[in-house]
């Protein structure tokens, strides 16, 4: 054995931290803001232990909160007062995201992002305009549960692409029009980047940047996020347009395309099983890169935590720095708050 080689020489205090290959700041972390226009309170997510969904008079306070720890940017998602078939109030002038984000720009310096999409805002969950097959089935599903729902029969395609895409659009603008600085399409229809990038320009926001949900997978961790959220769908589910988690060189091709399409920023959700991606799409591109460290995964740690059987802030430091090493620049996290008032 070569002694000359000693690594733990450097290991020990006062040199560890300046040979630390990665740093972990609270600029980096977005903090998601939920909030609720069916609600007059502030109420807990069970399912996310320490979040709420907050009313539209405290998304002020909400947010003033994230930034008291040192956390400088927000993404907005919305539960809105009603649903219909189209998601409506998603674009509407006084919804529920464009009055928070009207509030949370008018009286703090928070950098605000706002989701689009319209899974939380159509009565059957999904995210976008229903194919004619596809309502049918919701139909029979509303006037009989019992009716099978066909999520994995092969019956084709859910959700209208190029229908859905001018909703998007439409939502992506009435955001900006609000004073949102960022927006952030997931609902995973092809061409969404290149149809909010169209429209913003048209509408003179050619400076507001897009950040893309470039590589979502269809994924067992968004539970918790869709309690959060009320957007779980009413039958079936979002394989048709969500991405395979067996597949890795797609992910190279979604990412391209969004990419030429206008994006900003790519982002890759879920973040920790799928390291690989991340440090794929930041090797490849040279696009600021995104990851999101979704709800599953917050659930999962606060629940050993609560059990004893982990250290919950420990465990979350090392699992958001994980996403900062795999190559993600800006990481989307629940524990944003925990970790930031932690960081020295």
């Amino acid at each position: 054995m070569d002694m000359t080689r000693r690594p733990r020489r450097l290991r020990r205090d006062g040199v560890r931290g300046l040979v630390s290959e990665t740093t972990l700041n609270a600029s980096d972390l977005i903090a998601p803001v939920f909030v609720d226009a069916t609600t007059d309170e502030r109420v807990p997510i069970e399912s996310m232990p320490g979040h709420e969904r907050v009313p539209v008079s405290e998304a002020v306070a909400r947010v003033e909160e994230v930034l008291a720890t040192g956390v400088e940017a927000v993404i907005v998602f919305g539960i809105p007062e009603s649903k219909d078939a189209r998601g409506s109030r998603a674009w509407a002038e006084d919804g529920v995201v464009q009055e928070a984000v009207r509030r949370i720009t008018a009286e703090t310096d928070a950098y605000v992002i706002t989701d689009v999409c319209l899974c939380e805002y159509t009565e059957h969950g999904h995210c976008g305009v229903l194919t004619s097959e596809a309502r049918e089935r919701w139909e029979a599903r509303r006037s009989d549960p019992s009716v099978a729902d066909g999520a994995h029969a092969g019956e084709g395609l859910t959700v209208k692409n190029d229908e859905t895409l001018d909703l998007l659009a439409r939502t992506a603008v009435s955001h900006v029009e609000a004073g949102a600085d960022m927006v952030a399409p997931s609902s995973m229809a092809d061409g969404q980047v290149g149809a909010l990038r169209t429209a913003l320009d048209e509408a003179s926001h050619e400076n507001v940047p897009v950040m893309a949900y470039a590589v979502k997978y269809e994924s067992a961790f968004y539970g918790p996020f869709r309690d959060a959220a009320d957007g779980a769908p009413a039958f079936g589910d979002r394989r048709h347009y969500q991405m395979d988690p067996a597949n890795r060189r797609e992910a190279m091709r979604m990412a391209e395309r969004d990419a030429a399409a206008g994006a900003d920023v790519l982002m890759v959700k879920p973040a920790l099983p799928y390291l690989d991606v991340v440090a794929d799409v930041r090797r490849e591109f040279d696009h600021p890169v995104a990851a999101y460290n979704v709800s599953g995964e917050y659930a999962m740690l606060q629940a050993a935590g609560e059990k004893g059987w982990l250290d919950a802030t420990e465990s979350a430091y090392e699992s958001v720095l994980s996403i900062k090493r795999a190559g993600a620049d800006l990481i989307i996290t629940y524990f944003a708050e925990d970790i930031a008032r932690s960081l020295p």
